[in-house]
């Protein structure tokens, strides 16, 4: 029986595929639409936010993890089972979306991670330079990812085959493996939860990613589902450890006014400010993101998949795949170490965060190629990594190819001169402008110790780079130069 129930899902999935291609495409322009940036920004007024947003803006450098039972389909994180886009599917289930809800949510009965290892993911992330993690305690298809009391929808259920492991609870195992490591803990939790009955209401067909009845008409069913929200957030806070970042996906759900009967105008109200209150009774300081939901609960903006060509007034975090998924798809193409690179070094000049996200497979490890890449990342974090941390954006930003940081600390300023190519081969000559600095005292090129004949004159710098250095810098993807002033 369970070889007929394997090699079925094996047919099923590689018929599903194709269409899954077509729904991740429209899927990616929906969550474009909802996960735009927010136009204004409140600064906190407590000041132990401000002071860990501070810091938080100091790690340049995080890792974010989807992770869940959709991993076994390989399947767009949660999405699949949204009918924003079921008429676009063909192949198995297209014609009953009930089924094939059910037999989604049925994989919680096969998810066994058993090669789950946080250690590993600590040792791989440290070395190319994270500094904070942000993972999925919960996605919009309402699995937990942690030991919940609130639903038996979660990965240490009985039902589920993992629950028997002694680190089933994986959302306390990763936080406390990366916490020991000192990275600052970030708890990703969709405040939309589509397995739960008071969002997607049984007597009523959801008909998209919002709640499918008006909650100001059935307001003790709206308010069990916020009741539930506050109580899962409240375990996340209290059984978990010392947590930084409350990162809270899913921003359609927010007060609104009810228009038209059209459920992308229902007040979705939980009550942020509630929320916020008791989360941060227990953990002092905490960030809050709730995600392009403009207000005090939005501490720092998150861009998604992008990098502003500006620096923002405001804190900001791109959020961005390694490869073109989120969640774990079999044959994923992922990003060049170059492109990386010089994607971490666009946003630290802009004054951003990178959060990186990694998916892990069913086994529950990375894929061999997350760890070479993070390995070359690590190679070169070793030698330029002094731009990039407690770096503050400088005018003029970034000329032609080379791009600009400042040291916070000390009279610093880095110029990162990107490759076109995976090895760096300088010119003879590198020049650029160099704004309200009168005297520079020393330019080297991080990495060397060879001497650089420098000329600085009418705000522009000419460095004239040595044949020695020109084709043998022994750096990939951008040499970097330090400028003393």
């Amino acid at each position: 029986m369970k070889a007929k129930l394997s090699m079925y899902y094996t047919i099923m999935i590689r018929k599903l595929l194709p269409c899954l291609f077509i729904l991740g495409c429209s899927q990616a322009a929906l969550a474009q639409n909802e996960h735009k940036m927010s136009d204004t920004y409140q600064l906190p007024k407590d000041s132990l936010v401000r002071q860990k947003l501070a810091r938080w803006q100091d790690q340049k450098f995080g890792l974010f993890m989807h992770w869940g039972t959709y991993s076994q389909w390989g399947v767009a994180e949660s999405w699949t089972i949204c009918p924003d886009d079921w008429v676009t599917r063909t192949g198995p289930y297209s014609d009953d979306y009930f089924t094939y809800k059910k037999a989604y949510e049925n994989l919680q009965t096969t998810f066994n991670p058993v090669n789950f290892n946080p250690e590993k993911w600590v040792k791989a992330a440290k070395a190319a330079g994270m500094n904070y993690v942000v993972f999925t305690t919960k996605h919009h298809d309402g699995f937990s990812m942690f030991d919940t009391k609130q639903t038996d929808y979660k990965i240490t259920d009985p039902k589920t085959p993992f629950s028997k492991n002694p680190r089933s609870n994986v959302t306390k195992e990763i936080f406390n493996a990366f916490r020991k490591d000192n990275f600052m803990i970030g708890a990703y939790f969709s405040k939309p939860d589509w397995h739960n009955e008071n969002y997607w209401w049984p007597y009523f067909p959801p008909k998209d990613h919002n709640v499918n009845y008006d909650p100001q008409r059935y307001p003790e069913r709206w308010q069990k589902f916020k009741d539930f929200t506050y109580n899962q957030i409240e375990e996340l806070m209290t059984g978990y450890g010392k947590i930084d970042i409350l990162w809270l996906d899913g921003g359609w759900v927010r007060p609104s006014v009810t228009k038209d009967n059209d459920p992308q105008h229902y007040n979705q109200d939980i009550d942020m400010a509630r929320i916020a209150k008791m989360s941060r009774s227990y953990q002092p300081g905490l960030i809050m993101v709730d995600r392009t939901v403009t207000g005090e609960f939005e501490n720092y903006t998150t861009p998604e998949q992008e990098v502003p060509d500006k620096p923002l007034s405001y804190p900001w975090e791109t959020c961005m795949t390694i490869g073109k998924y989120w969640s774990y798809v079999p044959d994923d193409e992922f990003k060049p170490s170059r492109q990386l690179v010089q994607t971490l070094i666009k946003i630290v000049s802009r004054g951003g965060n990178l959060l990186l996200n990694i998916a892990p497979r069913p086994d529950g490890d990375w894929n061999l190629i997350t760890y070479q890449r993070l390995q070359d990342i690590a190679n070169w974090m070793k030698i330029n990594g002094k731009g990039i941390y407690a770096s503050e954006p400088v005018i003029p930003y970034s000329v032609g190819n080379i791009y600009f940081t400042r040291s916070k600390t000390k009279n610093t300023l880095y110029a990162f001169w990107l490759s076109e190519k995976d090895n760096v081969t300088l010119p003879a000559e590198v020049s650029f402008p160099v704004n309200n600095i009168k005297r520079i005292k020393k330019v080297s090129l991080l990495g060397n110790s060879e001497k650089l004949k420098w000329a600085y004159q009418n705000g522009q710098l000419s460095i004239q780079i040595p044949k020695s250095l020109q084709k043998s810098s022994k750096l990939k993807y951008s040499d970097t130069f330090e400028l003393e002033y």
